[in-house]
């Protein structure tokens, strides 16, 4: 049996090869093939691009890339046409992976697509594009099956991987000791993002509101986990004009170490905002798109929903400050931050809170995941 798979960003990465291996786990005979990173490749894919390579986003930003994000989708469909795999997942990445399910469904390949795109946040009408691509979405949060249904496309909610793999109760002192930290030291934990367009637009400001929550709070520890070299080195290139005199430590690949050791996180908008709610972490959100993006998507009303951090959306409540665009400046930052360093009470009323959303989302995502591909490549051999 052959699956291609193709995921743009490190949180894809990771939940493809959880994925490929609750299937290698069904299926022994199973092989993967596609475009991934380093986790799906450890878990057996064969890999014929770097996963950097389709890694942006917004809807300016996307336009230096397009020829050769054009050129990659094409080769793939050729490929795959030629010698068309036993079924397709598209992880995420929509605006790339849906036009290539839609080519290879044309040829008869089932098609799945891992993690629903948020139509139900913005740009609803691609829900007609969603129909037309792929033949089973895998949702990993409750309210999107809802939105699915509702608009007749089939999908499975199978939850989040890292519900299950994180623990209810985080070990600080533990995270701490990993990392060389003092037991009693304040710590922040700043992440600026997967991508490196994220990095070289929120390192600077993230950096200088780390400086100013330096100056009071003595001794205070900066830890910022990083997934790619690339980004490592944009970070570190920050550092040299906004992060000087702070005391940083960098992490490879070990989010949830840095989140554990924290006593709050300053965060751009995304996964990272789910994980630091696993941690259980209170955390300030920033956020900024490219002027003309988020131009563009303010003129046309495109976003529906109040909130954009997923923390936000999963709590009863929303516990997160959510610092956006203009408001996102090292000043304003450094004001969140603070607040929440100074209120002991808030932050216990926080963490009870995600400790609530977290009990919600546990699931054997793996193996649901895996089972409801192979249910559909099974029906569709049948048919």
């Amino acid at each position: 049996m052959r699956i291609g798979l193709v995921a743009a960003e490190p949180s894809g990465d990771q939940l493809a090869a959880g994925l490929m291996k609750g299937i290698a786990r069904l299926r022994p005979d199973v092989r993967f093939e596609g475009i991934g990173g380093e986790a799906m490749t450890a878990a057996g894919l064969e890999s014929w691009a770097p996963m950097d390579r389709l890694s942006v986003m917004g809807l300016v930003e996307v336009l230096g890339r397009l020829p050769e994000l054009l050129r990659l989708r094409r080769d793939l469909a050729r490929r795959w046409g030629r010698n068309p795999p036993d079924l397709f997942i598209g992880v995420d990445a929509p605006d790339f992976n849906l036009k290539l399910e839609t080519l290879l469904r044309q040829q008869g390949v089932p098609t799945v697509h891992y993690v629903c795109p948020t139509v139900w946040a913005w740009r609803p009408k691609r829900v007609e594009k969603i129909r037309r691509a792929t033949d089973l979405v895998l949702s990993i949060f409750p309210f999107e099956k809802d939105f699915l249904d509702r608009h007749a496309v089939p999908s499975a909610y199978v939850g989040h991987p890292m519900a299950a793999d994180y623990p209810l109760q985080p070990d600080r002192a533990a995270a701490r000791q990993g990392l060389g930290l003092k037991a009693d030291a304040p710590v922040l934990a700043l992440l600026p993002g997967s991508r490196r367009g994220e990095v070289k637009r929120l390192a600077p400001p993230f950096l200088e509101a780390a400086r100013l929550c330096a100056e009071s709070l003595p001794g205070l520890r900066v830890v910022t986990p990083l997934a790619t070299e690339a980004t490592r080195d944009d970070f570190r290139r920050a550092c040299e004009g906004h992060g000087r005199g702070l005391d940083i430590t960098l992490v490879r690949n070990d989010t949830r170490q840095a989140l554990e050791a924290a006593d709050v996180v300053l965060v751009a908008s995304g996964t990272a905002t789910l994980e630091a709610m696993l941690c259980k972490r209170p955390m300030v959100v920033g956020y900024r798109l490219n002027p003309l993006t988020h131009g563009i998507i303010r003129g046309l009303n495109m976003l529906n929903i109040e909130h954009v951090s997923m923390a936000n959306l999963l709590s009863r409540e929303p516990m997160a400050t959510e610092l956006l665009q203009g408001r996102c400046t090292a000043e304003n930052l450094a004001d969140e931050v603070l607040g929440l360093f100074h209120d002991p009470a808030q932050r216990a009323r926080i963490e009870a809170a995600y400790q609530q959303a977290h009990e919600s989302l546990i699931m054997d995502t793996n193996d649901l995941a895996a089972r409801a591909v192979l249910e559909l490549q099974g029906k569709e051999r049948h048919e």
